[in-house]
């Protein structure tokens, strides 16, 4: 069963990860997907990736700065014209720093609150318009399980995803009404090419705790993205939906 037949979604941070299982995953139901990559070649691998697994996928990839209000609102009104609407916007860009906060650059705390905050912001602001118009719409950001515990360094990163649970919560409330459901969801530790990367000691130490036993895969988190764009999750707004194994940061 495609449970996003015939929808389309526009996915930031699309191109490797999390973002790129969420894209694949939402491909695999039916949806046409667009994919926004920092870079013009790395969106065009992200895509060449995804017709490897199957040329009929329909999927192209875009590579707005999306710290650039104008280029965001630009880049969703462009696919919101060709496809005639967007049904699903997911919210995954982001970027992670671990510098304590006796050596933290204010510039470099700066950056990571523009693609974590507001290009959160600008993509939300530039496709409810579009999501109103069609009766309606899915947007699904990306927060962190460090949002609600914390980090021992690198203050910037888990305050920015508590500003994303902020903005989350509140939008969800104020875009009910046109029948725009928000959401996030909040990853644990994830086999992402990071964490597959650490020396097997440390995973395995990683592993002990979390209760469910082991790290947390792409896919996992792509499945929790799938439930709350589909219509089973029609009456799920505002809720930061945790994917950790019931680990604790």
């Amino acid at each position: 069963m495609e449970l996003l037949k015939g929808k389309v979604a526009f996915i930031t941070g699309g191109t490797r990860g999390i973002g790129f299982a969420i894209a694949k995953t939402y491909l695999e139901n039916g949806a046409t997907v667009v994919v926004c990559g920092s870079r013009k070649e790395s969106a065009e691998k992200a895509v060449n990736e995804l017709k490897k697994i199957n040329k009929k996928f329909n999927i192209e990839g875009i590579y707005p700065d999306l710290t650039n209000y104008a280029e965001v609102e630009k880049a969703i009104n462009d696919v919101a014209k060709k496809y005639k609407k967007i049904d699903i916007l997911v919210n995954n860009a982001g970027v992670s720093a671990r510098e304590s906060i006796y050596s933290y650059d204010p510039k470099e705390f700066d950056s990571v609150m523009a693609l974590n905050v507001n290009a959160v912001f600008y993509a939300s602001k530039a496709v409810a318009p579009i999501m109103k118009a069609n009766g309606g719409g899915v947007i699904i950001n990306t927060s962190s399980m460090v949002s609600i515990y914390g980090q021992p360094a690198g203050c910037a990163y888990p305050t920015s995803k508590f500003a994303v649970n902020g903005m989350t919560k509140s939008l969800a409330r104020e875009l009910a009404p046109d029948k725009i459901r928000v959401n996030a969801v909040a990853p644990g530790v994830t086999d992402t090419d990071m964490v597959a990367n650490l020396p097997e000691a440390m995973r395995e130490g990683i592993k002990k705790t979390i209760p469910l036993g082991r790290i947390g895969t792409p896919d996992d988190v792509a499945n929790a993205f799938l439930y709350l764009a589909s219509d089973n999750a029609s009456y799920v707004t505002g809720e930061i939906l945790s994917v950790d194994g019931c680990a604790r940061a």
